[in-house]
């Protein structure tokens, strides 16, 4: 079987390696001469776990092609999955530019019958605007060439993007034709050899479960969050709280740990579209209103908690930060937390050194030289009067608490993930500080 896969950005690249890995014939298209050229080189211009070797094996053994030109491949493909990205416009909905551009493509070159498949995270509606893109340029060429829409949103977590791929909890498929649904079906059916489900919905359905999805995941984030914050004023300890709900199978464990906020490529742009989407119908969404305004907050917690350590004299003090990248295993910075903080600190006057496993040459491309780039976590703590914790990386569970603490002008840790433990840190001469556990400072109004 052979598709193409227009755009080879984190959706796109991940899609199309893991259809190749399966036996599909891949062909990713992107407007990019030189992300193109460096991808056929085997140079990936994200990072993601196992995806480098994935593209360089599937690319050497001839199932993963990559091109700037959709004409050198659609003539043989059964489907066209749409990968571009759809970023926030100014009001929070979601930008289609890219999405209608790649269907006016499809219809201006197209010759056979295609399944054109939405891979992008889009409002819905948007199949609708795509089926009528494609059939003005047929209708301008004069061409009655029969055609499909698919949406096949896609649930990739970044840092586990693979995994989620090839062992997916579900694949979701909106279909309008049986002849689309075979096709899918097809291509979907070596990932059901172990019992994972397709669903295969309407199309409306197909594009609104990704929203609800990723809405109310976050949802439950910023709840706790909440719960975390009123925690710390009533004297629970928020990781006993998470627990005894967690436990209840109505609830699950699952997206209830706190923390300083979510970011991401996703939530954030998810919830503002859907939002926008029920605007645009005359409905407020009040809930996810407040997911985001408390996850806005949140996302200024540890400069609200050292700024209340220092009570508001933070100028000259040097600030260490620990991780960049939204979350562990990516270098996404992406509505990250640490960009909140880098520039409440910057605002305060303090000198800021910053270190990352993989987040450091995004956080250059952003800030350049607004911050200092440490080589490794010890060379970070270096004349720091405070550390902040923002990025849950493996290799900063245990490091050397006595070379840290040495390093410090002053020992005070503020860890934004809770990912020690309270009276370990204390015993190590840390004042340690968390979020919604006994014992940390308050947040002032």
């Amino acid at each position: 079987m052979k598709i193409a896969i227009i755009g080879t950005g984190y959706v796109g690249l991940v899609s199309g390696a893991c259809f190749a890995e399966m036996g599909v014939e891949v062909t990713c298209v992107d407007i990019d001469k030189a992300k193109i050229s460096k991808l056929e080189q085997g140079i990936i211009p994200i990072y993601e776990p196992g995806l480098e070797e994935m593209v360089k094996r599937n690319f050497a053994e001839g199932r993963l092609r990559f091109t700037t030109d959709l004409r050198t491949c659609i003539d043989d493909v059964e489907a066209v999955f749409s990968a571009v990205g759809t970023p926030p416009d100014e009001d929070g909905s979601a930008d289609l530019t890219y999405v209608l551009n790649v269907a006016h493509e499809v219809g201006r070159y197209m010759k056979k019958y295609l399944v054109v498949v939405t891979k992008s995270t889009v409002p819905v509606g948007t199949a609708r605007k795509v089926k009528a893109a494609i059939a003005e340029e047929l209708a301008l060429r004069g061409e009655d060439i029969p055609f499909d829409v698919a949406s096949n949103p896609e649930f990739l977590k970044e840092g586990a993007a693979i995994k989620d791929f090839m062992s997916p909890d579900r694949v979701v498929v909106g279909v309008e034709s049986k002849r689309a649904r075979d096709l899918m079906a097809k291509l979907y059916a070596p990932f059901m050899l172990n019992n994972f489900r397709v669903l295969f919905t309407d199309i409306p359905s197909a594009e609104m479960i990704k929203y609800a999805a990723n809405s109310m995941l976050a949802t439950r984030i910023s709840f706790m969050n909440d719960i975390a914050n009123l925690c710390e004023l009533v004297g629970a300890d928020v990781n006993m709280v998470r627990k005894g709900i967690g436990s209840d199978t109505r609830i699950g464990s699952k997206f209830l740990y706190p923390g300083c906020g979510y970011g991401g490529s996703c939530f954030p742009k998810d919830v503002k579209a859907l939002i926008k989407t029920a605007e645009q119908s005359g409905y407020d969404m009040r809930v996810l209103r407040a997911v985001e305004d408390v996850n806005e907050q949140q996302k200024s917690v540890l400069f609200r908690k050292l700024s209340a350590y220092y009570e508001g004299n933070l100028q000259g003090k040097t600030i260490a930060l620990w991780g960049l990248a939204f979350k562990a295993e990516t270098d996404d910075m992406r509505e990250a937390t640490s960009l909140v903080t880098i520039e409440h600190l910057l605002e305060a006057g303090c000198t800021i050194r910053v270190f990352d496993p993989v987040a450091m040459d995004e956080c250059r491309r952003r800030l350049g030289d607004k911050v200092i780039y440490a080589k490794d976590i010890y060379d970070a703590a270096l004349g720091a009067d405070a550390l902040l914790l923002l990025t849950e990386w493996k290799q900063f569970r245990l490091p050397s608490w006595e070379v840290v603490r040495r390093a410090m002008t002053s020992p005070v840790l503020i860890d934004g993930r809770n990912l020690y433990n309270p009276a370990e840190m204390r015993d190590n001469g840390f004042e340690y500080f968390s979020i919604g556990r006994p014992g940390i400072c308050e947040i002032p109004e």
